[in-house]
């Protein structure tokens, strides 16, 4: 690992550290928060704690801060990837708040720049940009999950459109999505052929066509993050394909990579976390760092939150060599669903009756965030890839092991 950072990379951290200083007390003055937290808010909230972050986005595109990948005529810093990872630990250190279109700035928004015609770039990078409108990404499916090769959504070309019928499932945020990019099946033969990577199309849809139908999820935290999107006979022009038909998964490969190896700040978060809950415990429940098994627990998570940082390093230091960064982001994405339960699980531990404590409750800690965040980490087993789908991964293309 190269833990070496370049004049560049140090001013460019300080220049980061210097805007946070100048811009965030006084945002967060003007923007305070209640509680709510917009991935999993309930409908009573969502729509409030979505506005906060929509002004944390346009506050920072004012500083050319929002998308530091991009390229500079679109509005990004032309970041490397040492100074995305210093961007995530930098962040996640200040605890800044959450962004409105994490899908587009992150994933949506660098496959438009990378596919995309110059009239499709100039219609949505600003809107993306901005934070004019919200997107979604929408590409598991109820008998494909995260497994691509099975999407079985159909889009059929009829003159200049796609006449979609099929179904998503667990699409984030599609109930309040403007826009959103899907995959879909062009070629219909491709499955019954064997061409399972064949045939597959990624188009850009207004979710507010007729035909199409938008069903939140409630969760088991009571909240509607999650939703499943219903196609039928929807029309979809032309002109919004991203890239050419049968495309699809070029695109899809770009857009997963930047989603699952955006760990870097993860390990911080965690460190804060853990760091929070254990002065929390001081101050409600002291005698809970006394019991020798919490003691252990707190270490073992501390050691882990070490190692994935590491982790990180190692498939930095891959892509700076030019090598793959592989197994290290299926282990990442692993790491982080392990840890973001483990820590939830430590918490309710470690307050004793305060961490089971509801928003709302007379008594409830930190409006009630311990509470909710013991059962809403469950989903980190689904978030950015299966748990089981990345071990299946790991041990066919890492470890090899034999197949039945």
């Amino acid at each position: 690992m190269d833990f070496a950072y370049t004049a560049e990379d140090e001013a460019f951290r300080a220049e980061l550290t210097q805007w946070l200083e100048d811009n965030l007390d006084k945002f967060l003055a003007e923007h305070p928060h209640d509680g709510d937290d917009a991935a999993g808010a309930g409908s009573s909230g969502i729509m409030a704690a979505m506005e906060r972050r929509r002004a944390w986005q346009r506050k920072l595109n004012e500083g050319r801060w929002a998308a530091i990948t991009w390229p500079e005529e679109w509005g990004g810093r032309d970041a490397t990837v040492t100074q995305s990872v210093i961007y995530s630990e930098t962040m996640a250190t200040y605890r800044t708040p959450g962004i409105y279109n994490a899908n587009g700035l992150w994933q949506i928004g660098p496959m438009i720049i990378r596919w995309g015609t110059d009239e499709q770039k100039h219609r949505w990078i600003p809107n993306i940009l901005n934070a004019d409108d919200h997107w979604c990404q929408g590409f598991s499916e109820p008998q494909a999950g995260s497994d691509l090769a099975n999407l079985r959504t159909l889009a059929i070309r009829d003159g200049d459109d796609y006449v979609l019928n099929g179904q998503k499932i667990w699409i984030s945020s599609a109930h309040i999505a403007r826009w959103g990019l899907f995959l879909v099946r062009t070629d219909p033969a491709a499955i019954a052929e064997g061409r399972k990577h064949e045939g597959i199309t990624a188009l850009i849809i207004d979710m507010e066509t007729p035909g199409i139908d938008v069903r939140p999820i409630r969760d088991i935290a009571g909240e509607e993050m999650f939703c499943e999107v219903f196609f039928d006979d929807a029309r979809v022009p032309v002109e919004y394909r991203l890239g050419g038909e049968g495309e699809g998964w070029l695109v899809a490969m770009g857009t997963l990579g930047s989603e699952r190896v955006g760990t870097a700040g993860l390990a911080i978060g965690m460190r804060a976390d853990l760091d929070a809950m254990i002065n929390l415990a001081k101050a409600v429940n002291p005698g809970a760092l006394d019991d020798p098994e919490i003691r252990q627990r707190i270490a073992r998570a501390h050691t882990d939150i070490e190692y994935t940082k590491l982790l990180n390093y190692r498939a930095l230091s891959k892509i700076l060599r030019n090598e793959k960064n592989w197994p290290e982001v299926p282990l990442a994405k692993l790491q982080w669903s392990h840890l973001a339960q483990t820590l939830a699980e430590l918490a309710v531990d470690l307050l004793g009756p305060y961490g089971m404590m509801a928003k709302g409750g007379p008594d409830a800690v930190d409006g009630g965030a311990w509470n909710r965040l013991y059962v809403f980490q469950r989903y980190t087993s689904i978030g950015a890839g299966t748990t089981e789908v990345q071990k299946n991964i790991i041990a066919d293309k890492a470890i090899k092991l034999p197949r039945r």
